[in-house]
């Protein structure tokens, strides 16, 4: 069959044009043709009847028709002969095909152009086929991210046929061509205020007052208006209460994220559902493991929002797949699942392997957020991961000038708090010298402060910094519109002003006033300091006893006048005697003893923390012989004389004898 190029226009009226009676049509008045056109249209215009919806394009070899009162057809230029034998064949050919036939050959195109281009090479186009082209349409776009449908696609005239016959024929659609219709313009994000989303939805809501929706599109038309971003408690509430009487066990992996994302739109009403969200979180272990990635996200997400800390099974579920789907998650995604798995409490050494396997994986091309947000999830959960952090600063110095000031602290802060040094420290930290000169007033105060304060952590202390950071204008600017400094600032800057005077003797700045100076490092929250684990200190306090013989030789949680708190503080004459805690005069040493349970130290190591490490530098700096007893060390021994022998050999190691 020869090829011949037709061009296409899309009618004003829905009826199939029949491209032989062109030349007809040019001869008749507009009245007859109005007549032609509404004997033709009967079905669509004039019949009461509900029928079934159908568009259909116009085909013809002529050139463009345009319609002056919205009824009356007029053709502009000369006609064209036509294929009716060919169309007719094209026709027959399409109503052979079944909607599945018709939804594969939909999933081969890769555009949004093709489908459009497809369908309008079709006469009559029935409302699943309709519904399913826009759903085509809705993946495609979304495929690679977009955020708004292209002006290419908004402007194409078959596109615009079909958002028009929708808005038109909403209420003759059927419940599964309304919803799915809905379900992609939402997702194509077109404005919500537009007269085809208003139509859509009035009589989405009409249904649903009537009560004849199923679950499955309850869970879409929920969705849909939660992305439309006006969704109206009132009419969230009203779907889910009537999908409390809903079959959950039958419902689709996708319909549960809906559910979820439902009840996450309306926070503050999750009271009153509770007792159905316990329902969702039992069913959802059956769907976990055919979630995707995202869905995965949206789901601990949401769980987040509604504060479900006691859905901790689903939880440890979803962390179990999350291991799985790691190289699979967006930036985006992979955030929302580590702030999640962070909020719960959520770790463990497989996600730890997963997450250096992928970052390290990626190492010179790895995404900063990505590189970001893992350090952040590390930072929280105090998990030392060699390289992921050495990742890390290799991406900071890489990307350092794009990145915002809180990027850069996320970056660099987990350095300090799990106190560890990358082989590229120097070069790291000397970028960020040179970031802070050049950009030191764009950083917020506070973030600011904990920044350097985590550079003291290892030792690269901000000498440069410190005029600035003790100087009245900058404490102003942390105050910021608060009464008072917060507690924890004032802390950091305190310790800041101790590292001053002990680790840089050569820093002749301005000092710290002393009414911003703290009298402990160690308070109920916002602590600098960790406090120990009592069961050690039980353990511990009893074989101190039997080694030195009474209660009264040693001294617990004792404040110093440079604001640590000591675990156990036992005072040395000058010939090694042990003396009483209430001794003050003639003590020629003092021994900080360091119990140290697992809190102290990063998660599943021994790798002291870096508030831990600046402690005992500081210690041992003011003259303190600081001896440490870790958990994992006492854990070992087993029986009480094998403690006092532990206990004698980290006290006493120089002596012989114990003298008291």
């Amino acid at each position: 069959m020869a090829l011949i190029t037709l061009r296409r226009n899309i009618c004003h009226f829905s009826d199939v044009w029949m491209p032989g009676a062109v030349a007809t049509l040019k001869n008749q008045p507009a009245s007859y043709i109005h007549k032609v056109a509404r004997d033709r249209l009967s079905p669509w215009f004039c019949s009461q009847r509900p029928e079934p919806f159908k568009v259909r394009f116009h085909h013809a070899c002529c050139k463009n028709f345009h319609s002056e009162n919205g009824n009356d057809l007029h053709p502009v230029g000369e006609p064209a002969l036509s294929q009716v034998r060919d169309w007719d064949q094209l026709e027959q050919s399409f109503q052979k095909e079944s909607g599945q036939v018709f939804d594969r050959r939909l999933k081969d195109f890769t555009s949004s152009e093709e489908v459009l281009s497809f369908i309008s090479t079709l006469g009559t186009l029935p409302e699943p086929v309709a519904a399913a082209a826009l759903r085509r349409i809705c993946e495609v776009e979304n495929r690679d991210g977009g955020q708004n449908l292209t002006q290419a696609i908004r402007t194409h005239r078959v596109f615009q046929a079909l958002c028009l016959r929708f808005e038109q024929e909403a209420s003759r659609l059927s419940d599964t061509g309304l919803l799915t219709a809905l379900q992609a313009l939402s997702m194509l994000r077109l404005d919500p205020q537009s007269s085809l989303i208003l139509s859509l939805v009035a009589e989405c809501q009409d249904r649903l007052k009537r009560g004849g929706l199923g679950a499955h599109h309850l869970c879409i038309l929920g969705e849909s208006l939660v992305r439309l971003q006006d969704p109206g408690c009132v009419t969230l509430e009203r779907i889910l209460y009537q999908l409390q009487s809903a079959r959950l066990e039958t419902l689709a992996a996708e319909d549960i994220v809906a559910i979820y994302k439902i009840l996450q739109a309306c926070p503050e009403k999750v009271d009153r559902h509770q007792s159905f969200l316990n329902r969702v979180n039992r069913v959802s272990l059956s769907v976990v493991p055919y979630l995707s990635p995202t869905s995965i996200s949206e789901v601990l997400r949401a769980l987040v929002v509604l504060d479900q800390t006691h859905a901790l099974p689903l939880v440890l579920k979803l962390g179990r797949y999350v291991v799985r789907h790691v190289p699979h998650f967006t930036s985006e995604e992979l955030r929302n699942v580590l702030e999640a798995l962070t909020y719960f409490g959520y770790s463990d050494r497989f996600l730890t392997k997963a997450l250096e396997q992928h970052v390290a994986g990626l190492r010179l091309s790895v995404d900063w957020e990505v590189a970001s947000k893992v350090m952040d999830y590390c930072s929280r959960k105090e998990i030392l991961s060699k390289p992921i952090l050495d990742v890390a600063a290799e991406t900071f110095i890489r990307h350092s000038e794009k990145l915002s000031p809180g990027q850069i602290y996320e970056l660099i802060e987990p350095f300090g708090k799990l106190n560890y040094s990358p082989p590229n420290a120097p070069a790291v930290f000397r970028k960020l010298e040179n970031v802070l000169f050049t950009r030191f007033n764009y950083f917020p105060p506070k973030t600011l402060l904990r920044l350097l304060h985590a550079c003291s952590l290892i030792e690269y202390h901000p000498v440069n910094f410190m005029a600035k950071i003790f100087s009245p204008f900058f404490l102003q600017r942390l105050q910021g519109e608060e009464p008072y400094l917060d507690r924890l600032s004032l802390a950091l800057v305190t310790q800041l002003f101790l590292t001053s005077i002990l680790e840089c003797p050569f820093y002749k700045g301005p000092k710290l006033l002393p009414k911003y100076q703290v009298k402990s490092f160690l308070t109920p929250c916002c602590s600098l300091e960790i406090p120990m684990d009592f069961r050690l200190y039980k353990s511990v306090v009893v074989g101190l006893i039997d080694l030195l013989g009474a209660r009264w030789y040693f001294a617990s949680k004792v404040l110093t006048p440079y604001c640590y708190t000591i675990d156990i503080e036992i005072k040395l004459d000058e010939e090694g005697f042990v003396l009483p805690f209430t001794v003050d005069e003639d003590v020629h040493k003092r021994v900080a003893l360091c119990i140290d349970g697992p809190k102290r130290f990063c998660y599943e190591s021994t790798h002291l923390l870096g508030k831990e490490v600046i402690k005992r530098r500081h210690l041992q700096l003011l003259g303190y012989q600081v001896v440490q007893v870790p958990y994992h060390e006492v854990e070992a021994l087993r029986s009480r004389l094998e403690l006092v022998e532990y206990l004698q050999r980290k006290l006493f190691a120089q002596n012989s004898i114990v003298r008291w």
